[in-house]
This record gives structure tokens, sequence and C-alpha cells, in this order.
């Protein structure tokens, strides 16, 4: 493939790449040239602009040419590049797993707030684990945390664990395969957990760059959404401590059924907190 038009600078290359993503639709054309650029030219965003007017090579414009198209096409830039950003650290991920989003950090910050006020010598479970950004994010910020990190998929908690070394936590997380709690057979202190929650009928409707590339096990969260926490609701006080403390991601729409399911399950100091645009994002509940 030949470059449209001649480019001698990095300023040139971002220019390019985004006019290749805008005329494509990208509706985030500008953050994903410039997250292009920095991974093929292996720099952050800072030394992007300080050094646009630095030359760049003909196998770079091609290689920044070839994954532009990609994206162009739908697919996620985080794939393209195989990689994603979560609490500053820059974590592996592919099609196995979900790509890390921002208001999962309000659940990591949350997490990481309760085990150092209480000492930080805590046993956390991660459910869920996915690519494993909370276990890993949490066991970086609580270095006397003791972490086990679960999910059904033996391809996440490959990248899981990947993750985990490459982060030098990983002689402080155990990654278990298993159906939520089947493979669990300890007792923690805190459980975090960001499960399935779309509604199955509304999976069609997803942008096509989440419905057609993200995997549908770790989106699909039922008929109504609330399959995942009906369980855990039933299931997570057999392996909490008593005070133990779980905390969920939900939907925005999600937070009186889900208080309601862990009332009835005996949980009390139920609350919801909001992410940074003000919708109900989190769920805490304790154990008595």
């Amino acid at each position: 493939m030949s470059l449209p038009r001649k480019v001698h600078t990095r300023k040139e290359l971002l220019s390019l790449a985004k006019d290749i993503l805008q005329a494509a639709g990208d509706e985030f054309f500008e953050t994903d040239a410039e997250i292009l650029l920095c991974y093929v030219l292996d720099t952050d965003r800072i030394r992007l602009f300080l050094d646009q007017l630095e030359a760049v090579s003909e196998e770079d414009c091609l290689c920044i040419l070839d994954l532009a198209g990609r994206v162009a096409t739908g697919e996620p830039v985080q794939y393209v590049t195989g990689e994603a950003y979560f609490m500053g650290y820059r974590f592996a991920v592919n099609p196995t797993v979900l790509i890390p989003r921002p208001e999962t950090e309000v659940l990591c910050e949350i997490a990481i707030d309760l085990l150092t006020s209480h000492g930080g010598a805590s046993r956390v479970l991660d459910l869920c684990t996915g690519s494993g950004v909370l276990a890993v994010s949490i066991a970086r910020a609580v270095p006397n945390a003791r972490l086990t990190a679960s999910d059904i998929s033996a391809d996440a908690l490959a990248v899981a664990r990947a993750n985990a070394l490459t982060l030098g936590v990983s002689d402080r997380i155990t990654f278990v395969c298993g159906d939520l709690f089947s493979a669990i057979d300890v007792n923690f202190d805190l459980i975090v957990t960001n499960p399935p929650y779309i509604r199955t009928g509304d999976l069609p409707g997803l942008p096509p760059h989440v419905r057609c590339h993200e995997p549908g096990q770790a989106l699909d969260g039922g008929v109504d959404g609330l399959d995942f926490y009906r369980r855990i609701a039933t299931e997570a006080g057999v392996f909490l401590t008593n005070g133990g403390t779980l905390l969920a991601e939900i939907g925005c729409e999600q937070g009186a059924d889900v208080k309601a399911a862990l009332k009835a399950a005996g949980f009390f100091e139920v609350s919801v907190f909001k992410d940074l645009t003000g919708r109900d994002r989190i769920v805490r509940a304790v154990k008595r």
C-alpha cells in the first residue's frame, strides 16, 4: 500500500492518520491516531508533540497506514496495538479479554482506599478478572495484599498472568480458572468484580467495535443483565470473612436492583457509588 501523500515529519504523519480515521467515521479519530503514532514510534504523547518536527521513516509511515486501516474498519485501537492503559499502567490486551474502561478505575480506587485504610494486609479476590487490571493494579498499590484472580476463560487468565509478570506482581497473585466461585476454596476480606452486565437483547445494539470484536461471554449478563449479580449475591457471603466487603461494578441503571439482591442475601451497609459522569457505577456491600 502506498502513501496518499508525501510525509516527512511526525506532525504530518499524525495528520495523515487522523484524516484516514476521520474519513472512516471514527468518533475518536484524534485520540486513536495519537495512540497509533505513540505505539509505532515508541514514544508518549508529550514527546510526540514536543518532537513533532522530527523526521519519520518510510517504514513507520507504511506501518501507520496499515494499522490505521485496521482501525478504520472498526477494529479497536487497543487490539490493534495489543495494549491498553489502566490506572496509569500499560496492560496487554487481545480479543479474548475486554478492553478496560475508565469507569472501572473508580472500582479500583475504592478498593485501594478501603484496603489502605485497613492496613493493606488483606486477602482479595478479583472475580471475572479478564486481563487482570484490577488484581494487578491493586497488587501494585497495596504491597502487603494477597490476591486471587479468577475467570472462566483460560485464555483470559493467560493474558492476566502475563500482565502480572510484566508489572512485577505475579508472586502475589494466584490465578484460578472457574465459573465464578467454583474454583474458590478460601475466604477473603474483599471481593472485587466487574461481571458481564449487558442485557442479552442489547448486545446487537452495541457499537460495532464492541459487538464485533470484544468477547461476548464477558458482556452478556442475561435477559435483564442481572444474572451474575444474583449469583454473586447468593454465593459471595460464603467466601467473605465476617465484616468482609464486596465491591461490584454495575450498569448505570442497575443500582436499585443489585442493592435489592444484596440486601435480600443478607448483606448490610449496601451503597452505590457514582462514576466521573455522575452515573451509578459501583455497589458496595458488607457481610454481617
